[in-house]
């Protein structure tokens, strides 16, 4: 059964009548493309211009470079080390020559005269097994390129979230300083992402009391270690132009895999516009309300967070 088209057969024989009786057998059974060398040196040569050589069928006996040390030669480099090398010899018989090829990286070792079906038959089979393989790899390819493309969508898709969340989205290093910003935090802070980057969480945040404003990290840092999250709490995050946004604020710390805090996401709601309930109403005591209304604009309801 004729192989399918795409393969590269090297033959190398210091006989030109050899290279002539392989090659009419080859293309008589085979459809290959058939290159020829005629000694080690311009074998290992043609494998550095010809980057696809799928099988290599090597004369033992050469001069100056015999079958062996070309094999050998062949193995040490990457490009070639993994292609399959039948050895052809009339002289070198013995079972420890053989056994000689084999140790050189050989996957067969055949004798002369070449038996015409025995060398079609094996070197349908390399081509099948190279086929094989092929196919594995076009469909670890694809497997590769579907999960590349799934991953690329799922990001996007998050990253789109992120985008368009109303609520600001800080992460930080587990020294305070800002990685990432969304849009809706430098909407909030009057800052571009990039001006963000780098800067210190105390910068652009305080919390209500000024004894908690001046120390908070570290007192973030025990909080998360120990639980992995911490409440909403009211705080308020400082703009470019220094004023203060209300906001309701919650951190969440996310652990490496020795237990260290590698990130920690910051989510701010601002609350700019919203009282607290009084705690002798009743309502839920973390129950918001809108401020008070212009008297045109209706009657105002709680809204709980």
């Amino acid at each position: 059964m004729p192989a399918k088209p795409g393969y590269k057969v090297l033959i190398v024989d210091d006989h030109q009548h050899n290279l002539f009786t392989l090659r009419t057998l080859i293309e008589k059974h085979l459809d290959a493309e058939v290159l020829e060398a005629t000694c080690g040196r311009e074998a290992i040569d043609s494998t550095l211009d010809q980057r696809d050589i799928d099988l290599i069928i090597l004369d033992v006996q050469m001069p100056e470079m015999d079958g062996f040390q070309t094999a050998s030669l062949l193995k040490l480099r990457k490009r070639t080390r993994d292609i399959p090398i039948i050895f052809l010899t009339a002289a070198f018989k013995s079972e420890e020559f053989q056994q000689r090829g084999f140790a050189v990286g050989a996957v067969d070792y055949l004798l002369k005269p070449i038996d015409d079906l025995l060398l079609i038959n094996k070197i349908s089979t390399y081509f099948r097994l190279i086929e094989k393989e092929r196919g594995l790899n076009r469909t670890l390819e694809q497997k590769v390129a579907e999960r590349t493309a799934e991953l690329e969508r799922e990001k996007q898709y998050s990253e789109r979230i992120i985008t368009h969340m109303g609520e600001a989205l800080l992460v930080l290093n587990p020294q305070g300083e800002i990685k990432f910003a969304n849009p809706a935090a430098c909407a909030m802070l009057d800052y571009q992402s990039e001006d963000l980057i780098g800067m210190a969480i105390g910068d652009v945040f305080e919390e209500e009391g000024d004894e908690e404003a001046g120390a908070f990290m570290g007192t973030w840092l025990e909080a998360l270690i120990r639980t992995g999250a911490l409440s909403k709490i009211d705080a308020r995050f400082i703009a470019r132009d220094g004023s203060r946004v209300p906001i309701l604020f919650s951190r969440t710390a996310l652990l490496d895999p020795s237990g260290q805090i590698s990130d920690i996401i910051c989510i701010a709601k601002n609350m700019t516009g919203y009282t607290r309930v009084p705690e002798d109403q009743d309502q839920d005591p973390d129950a918001l309300v809108p401020a008070e209304p212009a008297a045109n604009q209706g009657d105002s309801k709680a809204i709980r967070v």
